[in-house]
């Protein structure tokens, strides 16, 4: 039997989820679309795989999936316009195309884009909770800057995956890992000031980018130096970071596929 493969773009607002990944009896991204097309779809046979997880709370501006059916998409307005008509409002569509089997929606990602968006120094509006990290104290953010900076090209980042094991591979590349003031996001209960940490790469490790995040806190308040976040980006280092930045605060900003 003939099958038909399709890409879908998605954003959401992970806040109230339980990461992507289905888990039994909690409300996830995956679920709430695997519900939704099965309610669209009626009675057809169909399968998805996301491209991969975020953890709970973590939000994306452009994830994918992909979408295996035994019958076609004759038209994909009407099924982009029902899709959306059906998903709850913390989740959109954006985008569907179709591709050929041999697409692969792990293998074929390219470059992932995260941001982490955070301020500090005072509490803020309760509403910026689902997006923004707020630290109490006062950061060194011009030295956040540079430290950003010490995870950009090849390292050796065992210190920046959660429960390293011996077995994993932790040689791997961050194209940009970047700190500036955000001009990206906006609204009027925001604080005066806030920033992004943008971090581009293959793929990433568990909680590796909330585990650089919290180097970069640690960094701010002084509590680690740039020195030593030199020397755990080593193959000899044996540092473990002992602190994740919040969920809340990172995004999955873009997908680029091959």
């Amino acid at each position: 039997m003939k099958k038909y493969f399709y890409v879908v773009t998605v954003q959401f607002l992970g806040y109230r989820f339980h990461g992507w990944q289905k888990q039994p009896y909690l409300k996830t991204v995956h679920l709430m679309i695997d519900k939704t097309i099965k309610f669209i779809l009626e009675d057809k046979v169909f399968k998805t795989l996301g491209s991969g997880r975020t953890d709970a709370m973590v939000s994306a501006n452009e994830a994918a999936f992909e979408l295996f059916l035994e019958e076609p998409i004759e038209d994909f307005n009407a099924f982009m316009q029902l899709f959306n008509q059906n998903l709850p409002q913390d989740i959109r569509a954006l985008t569907i195309h179709e591709v050929n089997e041999d697409f692969n929606i792990i293998q074929n990602s390219k470059l992932k884009e995260y941001l982490y968006l955070f301020a500090h120094g005072s509490k803020n509006h309760p509403f910026c909770a689902p997006l923004m990290t707020t630290i109490l104290e006062s950061l060194d953010v011009e030295l956040m800057k540079k430290g950003a900076k010490c995870f950009e090209g090849s390292h050796y980042f065992k210190t920046y995956c959660y429960k390293a094991t011996n077995e994993g591979v932790y040689n791997r590349t961050i194209e940009t890992c970047e700190l500036f003031e955000n001009t990206m996001f906006t609204a009027n209960f925001f604080p005066e000031k806030s920033y992004i940490l943008r971090v581009k790469g293959k793929g990433f490790m568990r909680n590796q980018i909330r585990l650089i995040m919290g180097a970069l806190i640690k960094l701010g308040r002084g509590d680690i130096s740039l020195e030593y976040i030199e020397q755990s980006l080593k193959p000899e280092s044996t540092e473990i970071m002992d602190y994740i930045a919040p969920a809340s605060g990172l995004i999955l900003n873009k997908i680029e596929f091959e």
